[in-house]
């Protein structure tokens, strides 16, 4: 059966346009800095972003933090949300592997975090606390709601930061999305944090690989310590050939993932005990819950759903997470709608 697979924009599989330029991509070894194809694609992802340069690694996750290692010295203190991917979804690894110390902030129903929250966890300089050296936001925020952070926002965030003499990392896995719903050149969004990942995959369909990008100094060390994490590729001009299509093409199809995330909420706002708590989408993500007296689970409808070939995430006892891609069509939202109606019923 074919599944329409709506767990996460991470189900991407290359178009075959980028199998065709991984089947022709031209190779080097890239630890010596000689692959043509990654020097091409971390030239064109630092110019997207209006960085110096770029860094292709594995995953966002070594991405965020060779960033966070990069930035900070162990003992060093992190700011960052209660609700970010850092925080969630990434093993622990700025402590287990920096000896780099979190602290939470709670996260807004917008995604943000707010102002005076960061300035009030901004540790005084006292021998006694770890000095407070980063602040992390994630644009767009997958567990607000994919929801998109707007420029006005990070740059006042910036700027409060850089004012303590601290510095702000952005993840940006998706800021391809937040760019297509604000309608703005991802560089603004990004513009005054000092480095920012984003991936290649999720939406965009690479089959693997983000985009660290900083200013020179930054990248060469954060390259060191990639080399030290076992990130240091050799001939993956394979993959970064994919990486340059999903830069140079896919990046401009967002707005069709974000139309058919937006008809399938509005499809499934009609059905009986379906409500939409943390709003309507922005972009790709749809999370839809179920009304308090319903009698199902969300475990209980997703399993209704696969028996008709769909696959939908479960992210609490009566919520779903659903993530339009390239790979999901007008007439796949129709059924997922419909389907939901019976599974409901």
């Amino acid at each position: 059966m074919d599944f329409i697979d709506l767990r996460s924009d991470t189900v991407t599989h290359p178009t075959p346009e980028m199998r065709e330029a991984m089947a022709k991509a031209v190779v080097g070894d890239d630890v010596l800095n000689e692959d043509p194809t990654i020097n091409r694609l971390q030239e064109l992802a630092a110019s997207r972003m209006g960085k110096e340069a770029g860094l292709f690694v594995p995953s966002g996750t070594m991405g965020n933090l060779l960033a966070v290692l990069t930035h900070c010295q162990r003992g060093d203190e992190v700011l960052m949300g209660t609700l970010g991917h850092t925080f969630l979804f990434e093993g622990g690894g700025i402590s287990a592997l920096g000896g780099v110390f979190p602290h939470l902030l709670p996260n807004q129903p917008d995604g943000t975090l707010s102002l005076s929250d960061i300035e009030a966890g901004i540790r005084p300089n006292d021998i006694h606390q770890p000095p407070t050296k980063l602040l992390i936001l994630e644009n767009t925020h997958n567990r607000c709601g994919g929801v998109a952070l707007t420029k006005d926002y990070t740059d006042q965030a910036a700027d409060l930061v850089h004012s303590y003499g601290m510095l702000m990392h952005i993840d940006g896995a998706r800021i391809f999305n937040a760019a297509t719903a604000l309608k703005i050149d991802p560089a603004k969004l990004v513009e005054r944090s000092d480095s920012v990942t984003f991936c290649l995959s999720k939406g965009l369909c690479a089959p693997v690989g983000s985009v660290l990008c900083g200013n020179h100094d930054f990248i060469q060390k954060a390259r060191r310590i990639r080399k030290m994490l076992g990130g240091g590729m050799r001939q993956a001009g394979v993959l970064a050939a994919a990486g340059i299509i999903a830069i140079e093409k896919m990046s401009a199809r967002l707005e069709d993932d974000h139309r058919r995330a937006k008809t399938l909420a509005e499809g499934l706002a009609m059905i009986q005990n379906i409500r939409f708590e943390m709003g309507m989408p922005q972009t790709n993500m749809v999370f839809p819950s179920l009304a308090e007296n319903c009698i199902f689970t969300a475990a209980e409808v997703a399993q209704r759903l696969s028996v008709d070939g769909i696959k939908v995430g479960v992210v609490g006892e009566k919520k779903f997470r659903m993530v339009t891609h390239y790979w999901i069509n007008d007439e796949d939202i129709n059924k997922v709608i419909q389907s939901f109606s019976r599974a409901m019923g």
